[in-house]
């Protein structure tokens, strides 16, 4: 027999699934809330998605200072949207490391992230066997949702709320420049896109066009207050809720810029505003109107 021959098909074989694997679709969806309130839409909607009357739900409330008492007002808050079993898992990095913790997820159908802070979501889960398999719950059809920091933490570049030139918290993100706006690595369920939150209500335009504009190969999608987007395995989104989402796209912009005081400039900056009912295809970058 020709060892070297049978090798040489065998590792074609595994590449071969490798690379299918790599470029498939989750099963999941993503339901991104851009803080404040829920309403009855946003919450129904995740829940139908997580199986209705057969979900069962995780919630993750590490982002808050208040995790013990978030974490069961949340899963009360879901059950009361139908969902049949939630329960919460306040942990640590070290417990998400943990095959006892690991087990408590099998058969779970839902995961929703709470607000607060994202730095402390990222820090419990990521890299951990925990957040390996969220990764793992979503590709085969599991939804993940979350609210506010619960948001920001779905994309691959995660915004931390923090700048790097301006300390003023008072003043915050009050010019368009290269090289301010902190952002750390993300759960990355989305990496095509840079998700912001609390987006019209707290006037966050500049920091997510300064980070497309630094990063022009990503889409900008900034989501307001008591609005969400549901994303589909298809790659595309839908708005649901009272309020709107914007999307930067500076994906066709060929000159950006920055002159001697480090302010970015650019041309053909496309800009989508939407509201509920209203779609986006990330892989076309097209946006769709609904039915009003």
């Amino acid at each position: 027999m020709n060892w070297s021959a049978v090798s040489k098909s065998l590792i074609m074989f595994l590449l071969a699934i490798l690379t299918t694997r790599a470029g498939e679709h989750p099963k999941g969806h993503l339901v991104i809330i851009g803080g404040g309130k829920r309403g009855p839409q946003i919450m129904q909607t995740y829940v139908q998605l997580a199986g209705g009357d057969h979900a069962k739900v995780v919630v993750f409330p590490m982002a808050s200072e208040l995790a013990k008492s978030v974490g069961p007002d949340q899963a009360a808050s879901l059950q009361q949207a139908g969902a049949h079993a939630v329960f919460s898992l306040n942990i640590s990095h070290a417990q998400a490391e943990s095959d006892s913790v690991l087990e408590l997820l099998e058969g779970v159908t839902g995961v929703f992230f709470s607000g607060g802070d994202q730095s402390r979501l990222t820090a419990a889960l990521l890299d951990t066997k925990v957040g390996k398999k969220l990764h793992e719950l979503y590709q085969n059809g599991a939804v993940i949702g979350g609210t506010s920091a619960g948001a920001a933490v779905m994309s691959k570049m995660m915004i931390t709320g923090k700048e790097k030139l301006t300390r003023d918290t008072a003043n915050a993100y009050t010019s368009i420049k290269r090289n301010n706006i902190e952002t750390v690595e993300g759960f990355g369920f989305i990496d095509n896109a840079i998700v912001d939150q609390h987006f019209i209500k707290r006037k966050r335009h500049n920091r997510l066009i300064s980070l497309i504009l630094e990063n022009p190969s990503l889409i900008g999608i900034g989501i307001d207050e008591a609005t969400a987007i549901v994303v589909n395995p298809d790659d595309s989104f839908e708005v649901v809720g009272e309020g709107t989402v914007m999307v930067f796209d500076a994906t066709q912009s060929k000159s950006i810029r920055e002159n001697a005081k480090g302010h970015l400039s650019a041309e053909n900056i496309l800009l989508h505003i939407l509201t509920a009912g209203d779609s986006f295809d990330m892989k076309s970058h097209s946006a769709h109107p609904g039915k009003k």
